[in-house]
């Protein structure tokens, strides 16, 4: 009777505590709620749930093998997808003490072409403008058909369109390549960020995200060492450089290979077969999540052409800046953008650690804040020392950007993770591609006074940091208010058990079926809402108090 006694005790007590903690995890995602509500819980959401800050190297020894791959591999993908990006923004300059340097320039493919800079450009936004087409098609595919072939499709494309980039011989042959490989670049970001983060611990997903996140700036990095190697080293002038790009794309194909489906897959497919209708499922389940989730989608697209604009506005003007502006040579350009890439890299590790203790929205909105408190320096200082306000600057922008892979995966509909992680990504990005634009017509209004050369060359020169500073301020304003107004959903389980949606479009009995009635019965318990926003630091003991039960 005693023991009858201290089981009921400790039942009502978990169904309490289970209860309040679910109650605040459904007001952080703003459930059930009116806008009134919604918009007047949002405050209250933000405040930080402090999570015990765990050692970061203990996070990272909670990976096996298989886990580590996956993260291996998607990392390597999204690395050389970002090098594939910038190959085409890099040009050997004028030789200073007999050494090669690269700021970022279109003209040598423009001199190549026998074109205006402007038209090369164009090239440029063909890519921003397919990414979406890719983020689509292969967003869908990998949804529909696993995270594998259509990743390893992805990197068949690099090989061929970069292979192909390098035996351009007219401009309309360079926009037809350029434009084919916008598909395949952007349809590869969802993928990577769910091949490495959706079988994650969830006590390891900030830090990995941001690890993740930074292999953009890693694939900076990469693309001005191999530019400095291979550019205009042999009498093929810049096409080294392509056809260097498309080799390694075939190890990371053989690497994908050697990997089977990420478990979360591999669950869901196994439900989408148990109602014995795999692409009738899948066509219902895109029902539901468009019902119940496309004010989400609207949202999660606003908020990335926020990071967008935001990272393109901090970045694609600065090298512009610094030369014309303020007088720096190509190589110093080229130390000045390095250095900073080293401080997204540290940034978007540090910060994306953070979010796991501080959450994803507040630590956004705080590092976005101390952003925007070093854009002066960032954009007035006039000599070498701005190095250091380069650095700390793209810590922030980066920082922020070290949350995005996790926040998306945590808000999207569970069946549609690849495909609204890299759609939002790739129609915010299309959205702010005229951000460079935007900041370099505003800047012509500020002119400064001409540099003449001692030829009698005269070289326009003009105001960029101002435009920069107040450009960048306006984003960052922009970039918090959506965030502090978007939900949360901090420590999301990925398992399909945990998935109402799924419940819905497939039945009851096909999630009966595969999972079993022990695990459903814990998802009907509440153990899909365990990990929250607004969990507190007892969540490991609740969670074995719900176990006992």
């Amino acid at each position: 009777m005693a023991t009858s006694t201290s089981y009921e005790a400790e039942k009502n007590s978990s169904s309490v505590i289970y209860n309040d903690r679910s109650h605040r995890a459904a007001r952080a995602r703003g459930d059930g709620m009116s806008p009134g509500q919604y918009f007047a819980s949002r405050p209250g959401t933000l405040k930080p749930p402090m999570q015990k800050a765990p050692n970061p190297f203990r996070l990272l020894r909670q990976l096996n093998t298989q886990q580590w791959l996956f993260f291996l591999v998607g990392f390597i993908g999204w690395t050389w997808d970002a090098f594939d990006y910038f190959v085409c923004l890099l040009k050997p300059e004028e030789k200073l003490e007999k050494r090669k340097t690269v700021s970022l320039t279109v003209s040598e493919l423009a001199k190549q072409f026998d074109r205006s800079t402007a038209d090369i450009t164009w090239g440029i936004t063909l890519v921003l403008m397919f990414r979406s087409v890719g983020a689509i098609t292969f967003g869908i595919a990998a949804d529909r058909y696993g995270r594998k072939w259509p990743f390893v499709i992805n990197n068949v494309l690099f090989i061929a369109l970069e292979l192909g980039t390098g035996f351009c011989n007219t401009y309309k042959q360079f926009l037809a390549v350029r434009a084919l490989y916008g598909i395949a670049m952007g349809g590869l970001y969802g993928n990577a960020a769910a091949t490495a983060l959706e079988d994650c611990p969830p006590e390891a997903r900030g830090i990995l995200s941001g690890m993740l996140q930074q292999g953009y700036a890693f694939g900076y990095l990469l693309a001005t060492v191999f530019a400095r190697a291979l550019v205009n080293t042999t009498r093929h002038g810049w096409r080294p450089l392509f056809w260097f790009g498309a080799c390694p794309p075939v190890l990371i194909i053989a690497f994908r290979l050697c990997l089977p489906e990420t478990n979360a897959f591999i669950e869901r497919s196994k439900v989408r077969h148990a109602n014995g209708n795999l692409t009738g499922t899948f066509v219902a389940e895109g029902r539901v999540a468009l019902k119940k989730h496309y004010l989400l989608l609207v949202y999660l697209v606003l908020l990335m052409a926020g990071f967008n604009f935001m990272s393109h506005g901090s970045q694609d003007l600065y090298p512009t800046m610094l030369q014309n502006q303020y007088g720096f040579s190509a190589n110093a350009v080229t130390v000045t953008q390095v250095v900073a890439n080293l401080g997204a890299m540290a940034g978007g590790t540090t910060i994306g650690y953070s979010s796991q203790i501080f959450g994803r929205r507040f630590s956004i909105i705080v590092i976005c804040i101390i952003g925007g408190a070093i854009l002066y320096p960032y954009t007035f200082v006039s000599n070498e020392r701005i190095i250091a306000a380069a650095f700390f600057e793209q810590f922030c922008v980066q920082g922020a950007w070290g949350v995005i892979p996790i926040h998306l995966m945590e808000l999207s509909p569970p069946s549609f993770r690849t495909f609204v992680v890299g759609t939002a990504y790739q129609l915010g990005n299309l959205i702010s591609s005229a951000s460079s634009t935007i900041e370099a017509t505003i800047g012509e209004r500020f002119p400064l006074t001409p540099l003449v050369s001692k030829s009698g060359t005269v070289t326009k020169r003009y105001e960029y940091g101002l435009v920069i500073c107040i450009f960048m301020g306006c984003v960052y304003a922009y970039v918090i208010f959506l965030t502090f107004l978007g939900p949360e959903n901090l420590g999301r389980s990925f398992e399909v058990a945990d998935d109402a949606d799924m419940e819905e479009a497939a039945g009851h009995s096909a999630m009966i079926a595969v999972l079993g009635e022990h695990r459903m019965g814990a998802r009907a318990g509440g153990e899909g809402d365990r990990d929250s926003s607004d969990d507190g630091q007892n969540e490991k003991a609740l969670d074995a108090g719900i176990e006992r039960v």
